[in-house]
This record gives structure tokens, C-alpha cells and sequence, in this order.
């Protein structure tokens, strides 16, 4: 099915199942996006997408509490304005491999599903989650900004007005809100959400993978010059937040949260 060595993406693993790649973000506690995991993550969609046959893929996050907490505010602890360009460059090059990938891709939400998480979501076919679910776009308040890819998608999913109260308010929102803007097609309980995204997946992978990539193209219209431009305004805004002092201390202070509540039990 694909040739892709599991050593060398870290955070990532994947298991055929009958045909469809369910595809696991996997890095506890919370499946936070740290520089490898993009890196795993862009690498298996770029190096999928090209094989004669690509697989439908299904992703989901380990545990049962995170599809994924986004992006390791942590790691950007004693990091340099050439290593955050460095990361937004990646991110978006993660998420333009979703936007062309050829192939059915199911998000299977687990779980908490916010800021790069709500990116990654946007960029699948279908969407299936769990009631208890919790998604948005918290980086307002935690000193930091979506990609603008990420961003440009979600007013086209899921509407401007949606979008504008999402990211400037910053609030979490239920897997019910969810449904009813648009962004998930399916609820599930945990107990069967893997197993009816995997048979959404085969379905949609059942039709001619000529037809559906080319209606897949239609829908996203992906554009090379458009991307450029969402590159250009991701790194120029990170540039910009990444030296502002408000913005640095409310990272420091999500950090400080962070910290205090990694000190208490998990049940992930």
C-alpha cells in the first residue's frame, strides 16, 4: 500500500485497514503539532499522493481527550524569529499536500480539535467527531496567529461572519456548534467513530480515482499564486508577532498555564 518507513516520521503512525490508511497523530499527552510532527505529517501526504494508487486515508489523534491540541507553544521557548518562519513554512506546506491530495481524506475527531488542528480538519472531504468534541481558534489569546491558508479556508467552508467571530473571540465551540456551521458532517460515539469513517473512506475511495480527483481539484481549487501570497502574509505576520511584547507574554502565559496543568493526572 505504501512504501513510507514508520522510523522516520516521529509522532505519526498508520495501519491498512482493508485498503484505507488510518493515519494517527500520535504524542502525548495532547498530540500537540511540534516541528517533527508537521514535518511527519507533510511528509506522508507529499510521498502518498504521487504512488500509482494512493490509498483514502483516515486521520484521527491517539487517546481519547485530543484529535489535537495545535500547535507546541512550548517549543518556541528560546527560538529566533528564523526558526518561526521556518515552522509557518511548513505548516503551509502541510497544508497545501492536503489541499492536493488526490485521494478521500477523513478526519476521524477524537477529541479536542483546535487552532493547527482546526486547520488540518478543514482540509478533509468528511468530517466525523465525537459529542464531546471541542474545536476553535484560540491563538488570539495565546499570542499567536493561524496560517492564513488555514485562515482562507475556513470563510470559504464555513463562512466569513463565522470565521471572523471564531478567530477574534478565540472561544472553543461544541461538536453540536460544529455541525450546524458546517465543519462536521457526522457525529459519533467513540466507540464507533473509527469504524464508520473507515467505511466513509472506502466508499468515497470506491469511486474512479480519476473522476474524484478531478472533482476534488474543481472544489479546492488549488492555485500556486494564491499560495505564494498566503505564504508571504503567514511569515510576514509571524514576523511581527513573534518580537511583540503583548503577544510574547501571553505565550509565556499560556506556557505558565500549561505547566501547572501538565502537573495534574491525565486520563488520556
Amino acid at each position: 500500500m505504501t512504501d513510507i518507513a514508520n522510523a522516520a516520521l516521529p509522532g505519526l503512525t498508520w495501519a491498512d485497514h482493508s485498503g484505507v490508511l488510518v493515519v494517527t497523530m500520535d504524542r502525548p499527552p495532547a498530540n500537540a503539532l511540534n516541528h517533527s510532527l508537521v514535518a511527519s505529517l507533510r511528509t506522508f501526504f507529499a510521498e502518498l499522493a504521487p504512488q500509482a494508487a494512493p490509498a483514502p486515508v483516515v486521520l484521527t489523534g491517539a487517546g481519547a481527550r485530543f484529535f489535537t491540541a495545535g500547535g507546541d507553544i512550548k517549543e518556541l521557548e528560546g527560538t529566533g524569529p528564523a526558526e518561526i518562519e521556518g515552522r509557518m513554512r511548513d505548516f503551509h506546506a502541510l497544508l497545501v499536500a492536503l489541499d492536493r491530495f488526490p485521494r478521500p481524506l477523513v478526519a476521524a475527531v477524537n477529541g479536542h480539535c483546535v487552532g493547527g488542528g482546526m486547520e488540518l480538519v478543514l482540509f478533509a472531504d468528511t468530517v466525523f467527531a465525537t459529542p464531546n468534541a471541542k474545536f476553535g481558534f484560540p491563538e488570539i489569546n495565546h499570542g499567536l496567529l493561524p496560517a492564513d491558508k488555514g485562515i482562507q479556508r475556513a470563510e470559504r467552508i464555513i463562512g466569513a461572519r463565522a470565521v471572523r467571530s471564531m478567530v477574534l473571540s478565540g472561544d472553543l465551540f461544541s461538536a453540536e456548534q460544529a455541525v450546524r456551521i458546517g465543519l462536521v458532517e457526522h457525529l459519533e460515539e467513540p466507540d464507533t467513530l473509527l469504524g464508520s469513517a473507515i467505511v466513509a473512506a472506502r466508499t468515497a475511495g470506491a469511486k474512479a480515482p480519476v473522476l474524484y480527483g478531478a472533482l476534488k481539484r474543481s472544489v479546492n481549487d488549488p492555485d500556486d499564486a494564491r499560495d505564494e501570497r498566503s505564504l508571504a502574509d503567514t511569515i510576514a505576520a509571524a514576523n511581527a508577532y513573534f518580537v511583540d511584547p503583548v503577544a510574547a507574554g501571553l505565550r509565556a502565559g499560556w506556557n505558565r498555564d500549561k505547566v501547572s496543568t501538565s502537573r495534574q493526572p491525565t486520563d488520556r
